[in-house]
């Protein structure tokens, strides 16, 4: 059975932006360190995570606020170096894009069913908060991995800032690094 993942960095306080997010500022102010787990202060078990979801991840679902900033940081392979995502948009861009990306004009649900069907045996990994939010109220979320920053942004984007009723969650995993404690959620349905 394919997971749909939601694997996202977050601020203690729960923003995975800081205030002033744009495509020139893709993270925010103050939140220079949300992913420094990923790179100058990732342990072993770090990377040893990473590593994981990567390999883990056959297809990425994201909206199209997350493409357009972060578009170009990851380049023509995307965020997943090479793995097809699927950008949730009202309006697919005019300009070309590299192949990995696909654009999809009819919704979340459409976009993690497509993702779906390429991932096969691996993970739908979604990327953004408002992927996350669309996704989880309809029952589309398998699981949820946190990665709690020590860092208080006081604003920004929540990512749990929009859901309208409250979810249950099994705790499947803790990991607690310097950089980051990583906590696992089975979303229960």
């Amino acid at each position: 059975m394919t997971l749909v993942t939601c694997d996202m960095s977050m601020s203690l306080d729960g923003y995975v932006t800081g205030p002033n997010d744009s495509r020139e500022n893709p993270f925010g102010d103050g939140a220079d360190t949300l992913h420094d787990w990923l790179f100058d202060a990732a342990t072993d078990e770090d990377r040893a995570l990473l590593q994981g979801g990567l390999e883990g991840t056959g297809a990425v679902v994201m909206g199209r606020v997350s493409f357009d900033k972060c578009v170009e940081m990851w380049g023509e392979n995307g965020p997943t170096n090479g793995v097809p995502c699927y950008v949730v948009t009202h309006e697919a861009p005019t300009e070309s894009h590299p192949s990995v990306y696909t654009f999809v004009t009819d919704g979340v649900a459409s976009a993690i069913k497509q993702a779906k069907d390429t991932a096969g045996t691996k993970s739908v990994g979604l990327h953004g908060a408002s992927v996350m939010q669309q996704g989880l109220p309809l029952g589309l979320v398998d699981e949820l991995f946190v990665h709690v920053v020590p860092l208080l942004l006081g604003g920004g984007t929540p990512l749990f800032g929009s859901l309208d009723s409250a979810v249950t969650l099994e705790r499947v995993d803790a990991v607690i690094t310097p950089a980051a404690t990583h906590l696992r959620f089975r979303v229960v349905k």
